[in-house]
This record gives structure tokens, sequence and C-alpha cells, in this order.
């Protein structure tokens, strides 16, 4: 996605990881996830750089679809759509 598109998404939930170490942010998504239905997005908030390189390949690997990320004050705002 686009960081425009990105900037226009509405997430169905948002988990707050800011300030947690690796791999707290991963847990936070992973928790997460399970409240957003199917075909919604969860934003993630992630101060953990590794976090944009951990987030999509989980998602891949469960079924999910890594949108993107955008930077924010001080952490990244990472987008997964739940795909099951």
């Amino acid at each position: 996605m686009t960081t425009m598109e990105l900037t226009e998404i509405k997430a169905a939930h948002i988990a707050d990881a800011r300030g947690v170490a690796c791999p707290g942010p991963l847990l936070e998504a992973k928790k997460a996830i399970g409240s957003v239905k199917v075909g919604e997005i969860l934003e993630v908030w992630s101060g953990d750089s590794n976090t944009k390189n951990d987030l999509p390949r989980w998602a891949a690997k469960v079924g999910h679809e890594f949108l993107g990320y955008l930077p924010a004050d001080g952490y990244e705002r990472l987008f997964v759509l739940r795909k099951r």
C-alpha cells in the first residue's frame, strides 16, 4: 500500500506495544489479532525497529496480510489485515 493509503486506514483495534522490547510487540499482535474480525485491520504501535521485519513474517506464516507501516513520533504504526 502507498503511504497515503496507509494514512487513511481506520483500524478496528490498536495494540500499543510502545516501550516493549522484542518479542513483545509481536506477542501483543498475536494476542490482539483475535479482537478484530476477518477482513478488519489491526494496527500495532511499536518502538522496536525489529517489529517491521517480524510482523510481516508472522502475518504470512499464519495467513494474514501485512499492509505496511508508517513512521510516527518515536514509534512505527504497523498494519495487519486479518484474513482468517
